[in-house]
């Protein structure tokens, strides 16, 4: 009878186990999305990780939303309007909204949203992102007005951000940082999370309450993958939906097999290396733009790294700034043209066979950073210029651009919108150790304060481009390309839009009908 009794229960925990995974598997009415990381927390506004960000943007609405193609559009607010200065925004909220838990809330909770986000308590790591908002407050029960200090035409984009979201501040105020335990949880937006297995998968639900048509699957399982490359064989044997990345070493592999299931987009990032402009031999601008013109840019995105990035001469991806890139004028050139120039500035620069330049370039530990150094410095033999390798840590790395340890170093942005003074205002004197290089011209800096306060989006952009020309005339960080990302996305699912920001919100994909 006991081993009976034992025969049952193991088969009892097996028949649990299965039913386990097959409740974490896509089906009829379930979307599988494996992310890169676990969820490293739940409150909107005290979170930074894109994980984390990903499954606050599906559960909780502000007055904007993200589309699928990644553009801004009215959420909680049936629309919105703006001033004639570019200051003042108004946004008029929709009828009868309530939380998941029925809980009616109006335009009132927003500016106590403010509050709470800027509150010392709340340390919320994305505050700095909304400092250009002076305030917020409601001007009746059914309208909010936002000031800013700055007209800030990429307002709708930056309150799509979950930190600006509708909180269920009536739990929160009750039972405070335990709100997020609640489940279902009290939220605002198309799903709630249902349940949370740490490092296993979190159940989203749709939620009854939400001000929209119901999200057209009822279920979003998402599923903490932090190796790509066994997030890439699950998708493939079925496991998954879609997969937020895979290996840069299976790009090629992919498209030759897979090439309906890959999709490798630009992405809001650059990749460049930073110059120490604040001493020899890289405080004269000669030097550095003899080394970038030597650069062959092209080959380095297609053949060193090879997972389809754009090869970049400037800072900011064509897609900021209209289609148009501030590319110097020799990027054109054939090679000897450049490696001519290049060596008769250097010459000027006081460099050449009788005294070579030598540096040292500085990365931190990856395989792509070193691929890239070593190509580098063999493209600058051509020069004459002997450059050796210096490979850190990243924590070690960074600190030492911090305090300006270094010549030449690995760097690079990706911006937390998709707007170009979140790429441009890095290379101030104001952005004080971030400042890598050191670069300082109040040129350029009066060119990126022009953008900044201009209303008109074509003319704040045309001088955006100004101000990237400016930059890479000085040339104080050598672009190589800009950053793709990855993602497998199954055949059985619509309403994936591939955009630059890399934005796709559940409640726009939708398992196919045969």
């Amino acid at each position: 009878m006991r081993i009976l009794a034992l025969l049952g229960f193991i088969l009892f925990l097996a028949s649990c186990s299965s039913r386990a995974d097959t409740d974490s598997m896509p089906g009829p009415d379930q979307i599988v999305r494996l992310s890169d990381s676990e969820i490293k927390g739940l409150d909107p506004q005290k979170i930074s990780d894109l994980s984390s960000l990903r499954i606050a943007a599906d559960q909780f609405e502000g007055l904007t939303r993200l589309d699928a193609a990644g553009e801004a559009e009215p959420g909680l607010a049936e629309d919105w309007s703006v001033s004639d200065d570019g200051l003042l925004w108004t946004f008029p909220l929709r009828e009868g909204l309530r939380f998941s838990d029925g809980a009616v809330f109006d335009a009132a909770l927003f500016p106590k949203l403010w509050d709470r986000l800027h509150a010392p308590e709340t340390a919320s790591p994305t505050k700095a992102l909304f400092e250009n908002i002076a305030s917020v407050s409601a001007s009746d029960a059914t309208t909010v007005a936002v000031r800013l200090k700055a007209p800030a035409p990429s307002l709708p984009i930056l309150l799509a951000h979950p930190a600006m979201a509708a909180l269920p501040l009536h739990h929160i105020e009750k039972i405070g940082d335990k709100w997020t335990s609640a489940r279902p949880m009290i939220v605002s937006g198309p799903y709630q999370l249902a349940a949370w297995q740490l490092n296993d998968h979190a159940r989203m639900t749709r939620n009854p309450e939400w001000h929209d048509q119901p999200a057209p699957t009822a279920t979003i399982i998402w599923k903490p993958m932090d190796d790509s490359l066994s997030a890439m064989r699950l998708f493939l044997s079925g496991g998954a939906d879609v997969a937020a990345d895979y290996p840069a070493s299976r790009h090629q592999w992919l498209m030759d097999n897979h090439p309906d299931l890959a999709h490798s987009v630009p992405y809001l990032g650059s990749y460049y290396f930073a110059f120490n402009t604040r001493k020899a031999p890289f405080d004269d601008g000669r030097v550095r733009t003899a080394l970038s013109m030597a650069v062959e840019r092209e080959w380095i995105a297609e053949k060193v790294i090879g997972i389809g990035n754009v090869p970049a001469w400037n800072l900011l991806p064509p897609e900021l700034t209209g289609g148009i890139s501030a590319k110097p004028v020799w990027a054109d050139w054939d090679r000897e043209r450049r490696l001519a120039t290049a060596r008769q500035l250097l010459a000027e620069a006081g460099y050449g066979l009788g005294n070579p330049l030598r540096f040292e370039i500085r990365f931190n530990s990856s395989a792509e950073h070193r691929r890239v150094s070593v190509a580098l410095a063999a493209m600058w033999k051509d020069l004459n210029v002997e450059a050796s390798l210096f490979n850190s840590e990243a924590a070690l790395h960074f600190a030492a651009l911090r305090q300006h340890d270094f010549s030449l170093a690995r760097s690079g942005w990706i911006a937390d919108l998709p707007v170009a003074e979140n790429f441009l205002t890095v290379h101030q004197p104001a952005n004080g150790a971030g400042n890598y290089s050191g670069y300082d011209n109040p040129a350029y800096d009066a060119l990126v304060a022009q953008a900044i306060t201009t209303a008109d989006p074509d003319r704040r952009n045309s001088i955006m481009r100004q101000a990237d020309a400016t930059l890479i005339a000085d040339m104080p960080i050598l672009p190589l390309y800009f950053y793709v990302t990855r993602s497998l996305v199954s055949k059985r699912i619509d309403g994936w839009q591939d955009n630059i920001s890399n934005v796709h919100p559940s409640r726009t994909l939708r398992i196919r009908t045969k």
